[in-house]
């Protein structure tokens, strides 16, 4: 059972993949699969990868796709590993999601991602959403705690579009930042999603 916030995260992802044509589709920290059981029965995708370090959630994600039974018009591969590690098995997608999992890696290695991503696997299209740290009180999280325990670090609006301004200028892509999950005249969305395009 997903939250509403979390659907319409997924909702915005699932539709850029369609406006985008993607064919093959990688989802880096994939989870339990929320997002890929959804993109894995529609008809424009012939290919999907999944990857992510927690062997126990890739098994939860494998039994969806059972049940699935079939009604998946995708070809799925799960991946046991990290999503900064890159290699030939996750290069040359249409498009690469990263759905709230850039606030898992500690500050200092997303550069390495960034290299990793956009540089070494080279999708045209790159989605990544993460926590609008603005959204917070409206959440009834505390000024000195993330929603999360595994969070590195939860980023307002202005730092994640300079974050992501730096990493389309440094690598080729243009860049289109947007509020998600909701919105607040004041906070903006509970998320917030950067869309790149290899130009």
């Amino acid at each position: 059972m997903t939250t509403w916030l979390h659907e319409q995260r997924l909702a915005e992802a699932r539709e850029v993949v369609r406006q985008c044509g993607a064919r093959t589709v990688l989802d880096l920290g994939c989870g339990d699969g929320d997002l890929l059981v959804r993109l894995a029965v529609e008809p424009q995708i012939e290919r999907m990868v999944g990857v992510d370090v927690c062997e126990e959630s890739l098994e939860r994600l494998r039994a969806r796709l059972e049940a699935l039974d079939g009604t998946e018009t995708a070809d799925v591969e799960l991946v046991h590993g990290s999503m900064i590690e890159g290699g030939a098995a996750v290069a040359g997608f249409d498009c690469a999601i990263l759905i709230e999992t850039i606030e898992h890696i500690d500050p200092d290695r997303l550069s390495v991602l960034e290299r990793t991503v956009f540089a070494g696997m080279r999708p045209a299209t790159v989605v990544i959403t993460t926590p609008n740290a603005e959204f917070n009180p409206l959440l009834g999280v505390p000024p000195h705690r993330f929603r999360h325990p595994d969070h590195r670090f939860e980023w307002d609006r202005a730092r994640f579009q300079r974050w992501a301004r730096g990493a389309a200028g440094r690598n080729g892509y243009q860049l289109v930042c947007r509020d998600i999950a909701g919105y607040h005249p004041a906070f903006g969305g509970a998320s917030q999603m950067a869309v790149f395009t290899a130009t």
